[in-house]
């Protein structure tokens, strides 16, 4: 099949990030994803795995452990989730997205073995994200890399990633997010997460809340696994900052780092952090990875959508919070790196978000809102996003569509006024797009 037969048949499978989650854990039994992994020759047991779960910041931890193994010299795959633009994007080796050609034969290649699974049915039907998780593996396989850095796509415990034995797994800072299926509070929700902590295995913790501090530090005495805590074992400090990117110091428990990153917000520092500790881990275990090689990788590093300025004067940026601490982490990092008069913000979001706190986050910062949705299947209808700003005195206009929503936000700005996109990843992917074919991007 062509690349497009391909893409049409990996939709053809249940994707629940377009209809939303089920409550129920009957639909993430892991055991039909094994029962792929098997017939393809359980491709996921030839690398050394990192596995990442947490609330916000796993994708850029993700994206700077990968960075720094392939600086290394290790072939490194990286899989994360969700894309943009393409699903290419969400399968990567050493920093390059699988190509077309790739993904066609490699979703050739799979189909008869995904049939076969699904026909047979012992544990009900391979989802999409199952399917591409199946996909990523095989295609780091063939690749032969030494490393494979996982995102998961949510939770832990039932999440297709969780076949894997990681050699660190990282628990990002969490919060308040997926409440319809994780759980409703930062206890239950932390309990799904940590489903990714294995018996004897090594943990790398972001700061948490105390209420998911707890619950992480008595899964790891539970399971026999060592707890590294960033923040305590592991500290950075600001070495300065401005549109170009951060630069910091981290105190690991092997030594020092002096680094750069090009991607903004404080938030961020704690991501590098993280992935610092969690190099480590990997060093403890016999690997080379050399300070020069962290300092390289990260400062190479791409990761559109989360916090991306797209034109500086007047500011045009982008960013995919979406949840209190996201929004919280934006509004900080707006009132850091500019210096404006008034504030212009785009929004939509998917309709299973708290849109109430990210509203109450953002509106001291603006005064003037536009709300639209993106062409995803679980966006949120404009309407009740405009009845929340209204709840709180600000009349938001409604805009069909993203690029609209855009069109008239820069209409609206003048010379010392902000414009920001933000509430979706969803709203970003089409917001870098529209940006794109008006040359905004910078």
């Amino acid at each position: 099949m062509n690349y497009q037969q391909a893409i049409d048949y990996i939709n053809s499978y249940t994707d629940y990030e377009k209809i939303g989650m089920p409550h129920d854990p009957a639909f993430y039994d892991l055991r039909r994803v094994d029962e792929l992994l098997s017939l393809l020759g359980d491709p996921h047991k030839r690398a050394g795995s990192v596995h990442i779960t947490g609330t916000n910041g796993k994708g850029s931890v993700a994206v700077m452990v990968a960075a720094a193994l392939t600086a290394s010299g290790y072939g490194t795959g990286l899989y994360t989730s969700p894309h943009l633009h393409s699903w290419r994007e969400r399968i990567r080796v050493d920093g390059e997205l699988i190509s077309e050609s790739e993904l066609a034969q490699l979703v050739t290649e799979l189909k008869p073995h995904v049939e076969a699974v699904n026909e047979k049915a012992s544990y009900g039907q391979l989802t999409t994200f199952e399917f591409l998780t199946c996909m990523a593996f095989a295609y780091f396989g063939k690749k032969g890399v030494k490393f494979q850095v996982l995102e998961v796509g949510m939770g832990g415990k039932f999440d297709a990633t969780s076949v894997i034995t990681p050699m660190v797994a990282i628990i990002t800072t969490i919060g308040l997010d997926h409440t319809d299926v994780l759980g409703s509070t930062i206890a239950e929700i932390t309990a799904e997460k940590c489903g990714i902590i294995k018996p004897g295995s090594t943990v790398v913790i972001s700061p948490q809340p105390p209420e998911a501090a707890e619950v992480i530090k008595q899964t790891c005495a539970e399971r026999g696994a060592k707890l590294i805590k960033v923040g305590e074992d592991v500290s950075w400090r600001s070495l300065g900052s401005d549109l170009d990117g951060q630069r910091l110091r981290v105190e690991g428990r092997k030594g020092g780092y002096e680094l750069s990153i090009p991607i903004l917000g404080e938030h961020q520092l704690v991501n590098a952090a993280t992935a610092v500790a969690a190099l480590e881990v990997l060093a403890d275990k016999g690997f080379n990875i050399p300070t020069k090689s962290i300092a390289k990788g990260f400062a190479q590093i791409e990761w559109p959508g989360r916090f991306q300025v797209l034109r500086r004067n007047p500011p045009l940026v982008v960013d995919g919070a979406h949840n209190i601490d996201a929004a919280r982490s934006l509004k900080k990092a707006l009132n850091q790196y500019f210096d404006f008069e008034r504030a212009i913000l785009v929004m939509g979001a998917s309709d299973d978000k708290n849109i109430k706190g990210v509203v109450a986050e953002l509106v001291p910062l603006f005064d003037r809102v536009i709300v639209t949705r993106s062409r995803h299947p679980r966006a949120m209808v404009p309407e009740p996003l405009a009845a929340e700003f209204a709840r709180h005195g600000i009349k938001a206009r409604i805009a069909e569509d993203v690029p609209a929503a855009l069109s008239q936000a820069l209409a609206m700005a003048g010379e010392k006024e902000l414009v920001c996109l933000a509430g979706s990843l969803f709203i970003v992917g089409e917001a870098l797009a529209a940006a794109a074919k008006l040359s905004l991007n910078s």
